[in-house]
């Protein structure tokens, strides 16, 4: 249980910090950096969920002897 609150207040920590550099960016007029800012955490949450998807299924394959 512990595992997953820790990976829910990691995706939240990005997620703010992304939105807070975005609008920073998006104030000075570089909206483009912006909006890859905002890509490149998508991709950052994106990564952190397929591995826990990869870990999970490792997990049934091990359990039912796949």
């Amino acid at each position: 249980m512990d595992i997953n609150i820790d990976i829910i207040f990691k995706i939240a920590a990005i997620g703010i910090i992304i939105a807070v550099l975005a609008q920073v960016l998006i104030r000075a007029g570089r909206e483009d950096q912006a909006m890859m800012t905002t890509l490149a955490g998508i991709i950052v949450v994106l990564m952190i969920i397929i591995e826990m998807v990869s870990s999970f299924f490792d997990t049934v394959k091990t359990l039912f002897q796949l």
